[in-house]
């Protein structure tokens, strides 16, 4: 080992509960890195049984089989490099989120997550108990290496607490999921710690989606004072061995290596919704989607994705009019499916509609045709996708936007019905943003095809769920991009109503608004997961009762 220590990166991507393939991962980069010449083997936190795997990590059975691959795993990496891996460890009647580090046959030091997140999307102190704060791993005629577990760095008190015990790198394994703007936010704090503790630091993260969550990858290595080594890319596995080298004053700096691009906001946030959309599905048993596609913004969006993140072959469209769907919707499905490449199917539902209108006839009787009438198109849609989703196997994709899930401009068990929904953390003014971005950019992992996928029209018309003669979402719905700066206050920032109406916005609007989002809350609950992107996505980081009587009185 000498004057220089390899360290070797696994940013890979986990599949939860499936133990044995993760192992099996893990065994193929040892073999790898140990031809490689590496001296320590990092791997992500929790990556022995994926992240997050909820309340599966509580079964007595499953924490059984993760200490049993791990103790597999050791005698099967012998005569090599290190190992860290991170899982689930029972000590007694506590749980810890811990990582392993493997040599020599066994397990020669375990850490125990010091600071459990239990907000937004984490929930670790129902699962976990903390850690005593862990000192270095040392490595022979090598460095004394901390390992603060994701959390653990967020905060001065672990990565301190380990070097002033020893440690002279410090190593963090994450499984940190991906947000809008939090790659900033990772770096700034981890460069807190280089800059504490005049220590190098390197930074791993998983890839891949589980879901809800996606994970984005985008490990960095910051050497003394804090600046930038190495960068892996986003949302890519990858392996990277990192050279460190002995300093004169006795410490270690890591040699500067490749530094991936960093890829601006609508990229990641594209990247992130294909990425998450592709494991989901394959994570799934599926291989193969479907979706309405009716010529509107919000569906052709959900096709550019599906197609990027399986393929055209892999996607089908299908148009299912009524009386009231417009020519030019015909004719932008019809030319957006060309585009993506994808097959599209139309199946009437005049005929269907009208069957189910006639069987409630006598009960309806006497009554004005309303709402009802309306959604029992968009259920008679549902209910004909999700027969195709059944014969043909493949999974149903819903299109619904956070402006509509938030507002309950959706029909249950109607266009709500799917299995996954890649927009659902895209307010509606960022659908066409991202539309009109995706048709000015293409990158190599996007399997679609480039230039103009979704047409210019489907991007400008006014948007409309086209359910009765003339519609137009504004009929029912302020302008969106007066709704959404009024949601992204109310349900991403806990505003109240005064806050809006401070803000500028029409307090009779603002009430408006705040009721539909309140009374919304069962559909909301009965919606497909879709992937999180923002501070505040419509699940684990906004848990509301689904019966609530409680309004702002303002």
């Amino acid at each position: 080992m000498g004057e220089t220590f390899r360290l070797t990166l696994a940013q890979l991507n986990p599949v939860v509960g499936d133990i044995e393939a993760n192992a099996a991962r893990a065994r193929r980069v040892f073999h790898d890195a140990r031809a490689a010449g590496s001296d320590f083997i990092v791997l992500p936190e929790m990556f022995l049984i994926g992240y997050q795997a909820q309340d599966l990590v509580l079964r007595p059975a499953f924490q059984r089989d993760a200490a049993a691959a791990l103790a597999q795993l050791a005698r099967d990496t012998d005569g090599g490099p290190a190992l860290g891996i991170g899982l689930p460890w029972r000590e007694g009647d506590e749980l810890f989120n811990a990582y392993a580090i493997l040599s020599g046959g066994k397990v020669q030091a375990m850490v125990r997550k010091h600071e459990l997140p239990n907000y937004g999307v984490f929930d670790e102190r129902r699962y976990f108990a903390a850690g005593p704060i862990s000192g270095p791993v040392a490595f022979e005629g090598g460095p004394r290496i901390g390992l603060p577990i994701c959390e653990d760095a967020w905060f001065p008190d672990v990565a301190e607490a380990m070097a002033e015990s020893g440690a002279e790198i410090l190593v963090v394994p994450n499984g940190s999921p991906y947000s809008r703007g939090k790659y900033d936010v990772r770096v700034q704090r981890m460069v807190s710690r280089v800059t504490e503790n005049d220590l190098p630091l390197v930074y791993l993260n998983m890839v891949g989606g589980q879901d809800d969550q996606v994970f984005d990858g985008g490990s960095f290595v910051l050497g003394h004072g804090g600046g930038l080594a190495a960068q892996l890319p986003f949302f890519t596995e990858t392996v990277s061995h990192i050279d460190f080298t002995r300093c004169e004053t006795g410490g270690w700096q890591p040699q500067r290596s490749t530094l991936a691009h960093v890829p601006d906001e609508h990229a990641l946030d594209y990247q992130a919704m294909t990425t998450a959309l592709r494991d989901y599905v394959r994570k799934s048993g599926f291989s193969r989607v479907l979706l309405g596609l009716s010529g509107g913004i919000d569906s052709a969006l959900v096709a550019a994705i599906a197609v990027d993140a399986l393929g055209a072959e892999n996607v089908r469209g299908v148009m299912l009019p009524s009386r009231y769907t417009s020519d030019h919707s015909l004719e932008d499905a019809e030319v957006c499916a060309r585009a993506l490449g994808i097959k599209l199917d139309t199946v009437e539902i005049a005929g269907p509609v009208a069957a189910a209108e006639a069987a409630l006839a006598p009960l309806f009787s006497g009554h004005d045709a309303d709402l009802t009438e309306e959604n029992i198109q968009s259920r008679m849609r549902g209910l004909l996708l999700m027969a195709q989703s059944n014969k043909f196997g493949e999974m149903l994709l819903t299109t619904g936007n956070k402006s509509e899930m938030c507002v309950g401009y959706a029909t249950i068990y109607g266009d709500m019905n799917g299995g996954y929904n890649p927009i659902k953390d895209l307010y509606k003014t960022r659908v066409f943003a991202v539309a009109a971005w995706r048709n000015a950019n293409h990158f190599d992992w996007m399997a679609g095809p480039a230039g103009e996928v979704i047409p210019t029209r489907i991007i400008t018309k006014p948007p409309s769920a086209e359910l009765r003669a003339d519609q137009k979402d504004e009929d029912s719905l302020p302008p969106y991009p007066v709704l959404d700066a009024i949601l992204d206050l109310m349900v991403d920032r806990d505003a109240s109503v005064a806050d809006c109406v401070a803000a500028g916005y029409n307090r009779e609007t603002v009430k408006r608004v705040e009721h539909l989002v309140a009374i919304s809350e069962y559909k909301r609950f009965q919606s497909a997961p879709g992937v999180k992107l923002s501070r505040r996505a419509l699940w684990l980081d906004r848990r509301y009762p689904i019966v609530n009587r409680w309004r702002d009185k303002a």
